[in-house]
């Protein structure tokens, strides 16, 4: 049994009826699960080539509790086929009802679970903006979009009350799983545990009103805002809450809930689901020109009709970068990691195609060469692979006919363009 804190049991022993069971939780070893990725693979999809047993998680339809102590070492998770997520940290994000078509929020979202469960709901359609403040911490979020496959996803890195003066009553809905004191991670991450302090405690939840405030001045008329943490304390879930709602009479709850890890098979979960009062909606900030260099753009369909089988549009370049962006994407002087689909770059002339944009690519998109798992294996550490002799020029290295990134073949060999700081 992990050594908790002993002031953070007497307060535990004061809020749960079933302190001894509570307890008995840590005694037992972390659930694993996963989230089938549904923009690349349906969930009955999945289960026919999943390489562990799956159990359906109650609360979402593509995540499982899995029977694997490595569920992130498979050549599916390479492809992006699934994300590893706690059980219960994947409650939220179906409260906020996301629809296709709408502009959302992941206001706290390194390292991307929540945001690119998101993600899935939108299904390619409307924009979804990630954001992260530790540059560092962003960096991770923007490889595992980058790795789902998420076309319509902007990654930024800016404080909340700066993403606020960019984005007054512009989204949706907006998520808010906020940084917190972490008591439902101590079975999970050991370093939670000398961390945890009732001034941490506090500390947390000052910095959650200030993010909330921000949130609420970026939710439209009408708009849905859940707010998350995986912590138990009251001060950082109901009575933050509560704080909200005073705060700001025009919103309401709808739905407020607590997951323990002696009452549901997962380290445990908070959300609060609010709704904003009225139809108002903010201006459209302007949105980004596409690219106006004619040399550019027709290099680059040159390149697509002879390497693609689908068409990218909204085009829009930075330096020597061709980016494909998501619909109305406005213009802003907020920190941007990633925008949309990062196409290729322009080197001496030629347009090299980048590893975003195979990860997006689906069977019939592109020239895929088919590999067996061995194979795929040895691309996935950077190595060079034999394919047919008459295969030329750039090709999609696939398993399962899932995409693993680029290939350039040439004499019966294929070259491995993998990113070097993606290699096993």
């Amino acid at each position: 049994m992990a050594d908790l804190p002993e002031e953070f049991l007497l307060r535990m022993k004061g809020q749960v009826s079933d302190f001894d069971g509570f307890l008995k939780s840590y005694s037992q070893p972390p659930e694993k699960g996963i989230r089938v990725n549904t923009l690349k693979i349906s969930v009955d999809g999945f289960k026919k080539i999943s390489p562990f047993g799956l159990e359906p998680v109650p609360w979402e339809s593509s995540a499982f509790y899995v029977d694997s102590a490595s569920p992130g070492k498979t050549v599916l998770h390479a492809a992006g086929l699934y994300y590893v997520q706690e059980p219960s940290a994947t409650v939220a994000a179906p409260k906020l009802g996301v629809k296709r078509g709408e502009r959302v929020l992941d206001l706290c979202s390194a390292p991307g679970g929540k945001g690119t469960q998101l993600a899935q709901y939108l299904d390619g359609t409307g924009i979804i903006y990630l954001n992260e403040i530790n540059f560092s911490r962003a960096k991770i979020l923007c490889s595992n979009v980058e790795r789902l496959g998420v076309k319509n996803a902007v990654v930024t890195c800016a404080k909340p009350n700066v993403l606020a003066e960019s984005f007054e009553r512009y989204f949706d809905k907006i998520l808010v799983d906020a940084p917190c004191s972490g008591e439902g991670m101590f079975k999970k991450e050991d370093a939670a545990i000398p961390e945890w302090s009732t001034e941490n405690v506090r500390n947390c939840a000052a910095r959650q009103r200030d993010i909330l405030n921000s949130a609420y001045k970026m939710l439209k008329g009408g708009g849905r805002l859940v707010y998350s943490t995986c912590t138990f304390s009251p001060e950082e879930d109901e009575l933050q809450a509560e704080a909200f709602l005073s705060g700001h009479n025009d919103c309401r709850l709808l739905e407020m809930q607590k997951l323990l890890p002696h009452e549901v098979r997962g380290e445990g979960h908070f959300y609060a689901v609010f709704e904003k009062d009225g139809t108002v909606s903010g201006d459209l900030p302007r949105l980004l020109p596409v690219v106006k260099d004619k040399k550019l753009v027709s290099l680059y369909r040159e390149w697509e009709s002879s390497a693609l089988g689908i068409e990218f549009g909204n085009l829009y370049a930075v330096g020597e970068g061709l980016y494909s962006l998501p619909c109305e994407m406005p213009e802003t002087p907020v920190q941007t990691l990633r925008a949309g689909v990062r196409l290729g770059e322009f080197v001496n002339g030629r347009f090299n195609p980048s590893h975003s944009l195979a990860m997006c690519l689906k069977n019939g998109e592109a020239r895929f060469i088919e590999l067996d798992e061995q194979t795929a294996l040895k691309y996935l550490r950077g190595q060079t692979f034999e394919c047919a002799a008459n295969l030329k020029g750039w090709y999609v290295a696939a398993f399962k006919s899932f995409p693993l990134g680029w290939c350039k073949a040439t004499g019966g060999i294929a070259k491995n363009h993998l990113p070097k700081g993606l290699r096993i």
